[in-house]
C-alpha cells in the first residue's frame, strides 16, 4: 500500500534521479580542456563527447516512455539508473576518445529513460491537490544539476583527476535504486501494440533536429549540410503526425494538443529550457575568460541562479494555487525577460554584484514558469499514457534547449567576431577563450581587452534575444493557458498503481 510518506520518499528518489542527469548535462564543460591534453582528444571529439549524450537521449526520449506504460515504469527506472551509473564508470575510466563517446552515448540512453518516466510517475502518485508542490521539487531537482555541474566539477578537477567527474553520479545513482525499489509502487500504462513505425519516424525526426541544430551550431546557420538536417528531420516528424492521426495504436496521442493546459505548459516550458540552456551557455565563458576565474569560481558565481530557482519554485507553488498557473508563468517570463534586458548592459569591467542581481531575477523567473507549466502539461495526461506524454513533452524540452544554446550561441559568436579587431589573430577570432589566451602569450594587453569587451557585446545581443523570445512567451502564456485548470484525475493512484 502506497502511505502518504512513502510517496514523498519516492518523489526524493525520483529527484536524486534527475539531479544526476542535470548534473551530467553540464559538469563535462569544465572537463574539455583536461579531456582534450590527457585523452589527446581532437576538437571534433570534444565535440562528439557532448552531441552523443543528446542525440541518443533525443532519440530514445518517445520510445522510453512508451516503453515504460507497457512494460512497467518501476521495473525500466530502476534500470535505466542502472545503467546510467555503468555507463558513468565507464566514462570515467575510458582510455581513448572513442570509449568516451560510446559510454557517453550508453549514459544519453539512461538519462532518456529516466527524464520522462520519473515526470510520469508523479502523475499515478500525486493527485491534482498534491502534484504541483511535487512537481516544482522534482523540476527544482533537474534544474539545480546544471549550474551545480560545473560548481562540483570545477572542484573535483582541481583536486582529483578528469574520471572523478562522472563518478560523482554513482553514489546518487546507488541511493535512487535503493529508494525506488523500496518506496516506488509499481504502475503501468495501457497494454496496446507497440507502434513500431511511429517509434522509427519519431527517433529520425529527433535526431536530424537535434543534430542538425547542434552543427549549426558550430559551422554557421547558412551551412546546406546542417539546414539539410535539421529540415530532414522536419519533414520526418511530420510523417510522423500524419502517420499517427491513422496509426491504430499510435504513439502519441495528438488529442493532447486539444487541451489548452497540455498545450500551453509545453510550449511554455520548452520557452523556459530555450532561456535556461541558452544563459548558462554564455555565463560560465563570462566567468572564466572575461572575468579569469577557475572552474570553481566559475560554479561559486552561478549559486544566485540556483537561489532565485528555489525561492520562485516555491512561491509559484502557492501562488499558483491561489491566482492560476497562467498568471504565474506570464510572470515568470515577464521577470525573464527583464532581467534579460538588464544583463544586455553588461560590460567586460561590470562587477559581480550588478551581474549577480539579474541572474538571481533570471532564476527566480526559470522558478515561477518551469513549475506550473510542466504541472499543467502533465495534469492534462491520464495515467494510461502518462509515460508516452511526458516523453513527449521531455522531448519537445530538450530540443528547446538545444535550439536555445544553438541559436544564442550563434548570436553570441557573430556579434563576437564582428567586434574583434580585424589584425586580431585568427585564433583570437574563434573563441574568447583563445583570444585570451593569445593575448597572455604575446603579451598583448590591448587584445585581451578587446576580446573580452567583444564576448561582453556578443552575450549582451544574445541576452536580448533571450529576452524577446520570454516576452512572447508571456503573451503565449495568456493566449494559450486557461485561466483555471480542470480538475481532473482525482484519483490517480486507483487507477493506475498494479
Amino acid at each position: 500500500m502506497v502511505t502518504s510518506t512513502s510517496r514523498w520518499y519516492a518523489l526524493a528518489a525520483m529527484a536524486l534521479s534527475t539531479l544526476a542527469v542535470g548534473l551530467d548535462t553540464t559538469v563535462l564543460s569544465v572537463a574539455l580542456p583536461t579531456l582534450a591534453r590527457d585523452l589527446d582528444a581532437t576538437t571534433g571529439d570534444l565535440q562528439w563527447f557532448t552531441t552523443a549524450y543528446l542525440l541518443v537521449l533525443a532519440a530514445a526520449l518517445l520510445p522510453a516512455g512508451l516503453l515504460g506504460d507497457r512494460f512497467g515504469r518501476k521495473r525500466l527506472l530502476i534500470g535505466a539508473l542502472v545503467l546510467f551509473g555503468a555507463a558513468s564508470v565507464a566514462c570515467a575510466y575510458a582510455q581513448t576518445s572513442g570509449q568516451l563517446i560510446a559510454a557517453r552515448a550508453v549514459l544519453g540512453l539512461g538519462a532518456a529513460v529516466i527524464i520522462p518516466l520519473s515526470g510520469a510517475v508523479l502523475t499515478t502518485l500525486f493527485d491534482n491537490r498534491e502534484r504541483g508542490r511535487a512537481m516544482s521539487i522534482w523540476v527544482t531537482a533537474s534544474a539545480l544539476g546544471i549550474p551545480l555541474g560545473p560548481l562540483l566539477g570545477g572542484w573535483l578537477l582541481d583536486n582529483f583527476w578528469w574520471g572523478s567527474v562522472f563518478l560523482i553520479n554513482v553514489p546518487v545513482v546507488i541511493a535512487g535504486v535503493v529508494a525506488l525499489a523500496v518506496w516506488l509502487p509499481s504502475s503501468r500504462g495501457d497494454s496496446t501494440r507497440i507502434d513500431i513505425a511511429g517509434m522509427v519516424l519519431s527517433t529520425a525526426g529527433l535526431v536530424g533536429i537535434t543534430y542538425g541544430i547542434i552543427e549549426a551550431g558550430s559551422r554557421g546557420w547558412t551551412d546546406p549540410r546542417s539546414l539539410l538536417t535539421v529540415a530532414g528531420g522536419i519533414v520526418l516528424l511530420v510523417v510522423f503526425v500524419l502517420w499517427q492521426r491513422r496509426a491504430a495504436s499510435p504513439l502519441v496521442d495528438l488529442a493532447l494538443f486539444g487541451n489548452r493546459a497540455f498545450t500551453g505548459g509545453a510550449v511554455l516550458a520548452t520557452v523556459a529550457s530555450f532561456a535556461m540552456l541558452g544563459l548558462l551557455f554564455s555565463l560560465p565563458q563570462l566567468f572564466s575568460a572575461v572575468g579569469g576565474h577557475d572552474a570553481f569560481g566559475s560554479g561559486i558565481r552561478l549559486l544566485p541562479v540556483i537561489g532565485g530557482l528555489i525561492v520562485g519554485a516555491r512561491a509559484g507553488e502557492k501562488l499558483a494555487t491561489a491566482v492560476g498557473a497562467r498568471m504565474v508563468i506570464a510572470g515568470g517570463l515577464l521577470a525573464i525577460a527583464v532581467a534579460s534586458v538588464l544583463g544586455a548592459q553588461t560590460s567586460a569591467s561590470t562587477g559581480y554584484g550588478y551581474i549577480a542581481v539579474w541572474i538571481t531575477l533570471t532564476g527566480l523567473g526559470l522558478g515561477l514558469t518551469m513549475p506550473p507549466a510542466l504541472n499543467a502539461a502533465i495534469g492534462a495526461l491520464t495515467p494510461a499514457r502518462a509515460g508516452v506524454g511526458n516523453a513527449l513533452l521531455q522531448a519537445l524540452r530538450q530540443v528547446g534547449g538545444a535550439v536555445g544554446v544553438a541559436v544564442l550561441g550563434t548570436v553570441l559568436n557573430s556579434a563576437y567576431r564582428s567586434h574583434v579587431p580585424g589584425s586580431a589573430p585568427a585564433a583570437a577570432r574563434e573563441s574568447v577563450t583563445s583570444g585570451v589566451a593569445v593575448a597572455a602569450q604575446t603579451g598583448d594587453t590591448g587584445l585581451g581587452r578587446s576580446v573580452r569587451e567583444a564576448f561582453a557585446y556578443g552575450m549582451d545581443r544574445s541576452l536580448l534575444v533571450a529576452g524577446a523570445l520570454a516576452l512572447a512567451g508571456v503573451v503565449l502564456a495568456l493566449v494559450l493557458m486557461p485561466a483555471r485548470p480542470a480538475e481532473t484525475q482525482p484519483e490517480v493512484l486507483a487507477e493506475s498503481l498494479v
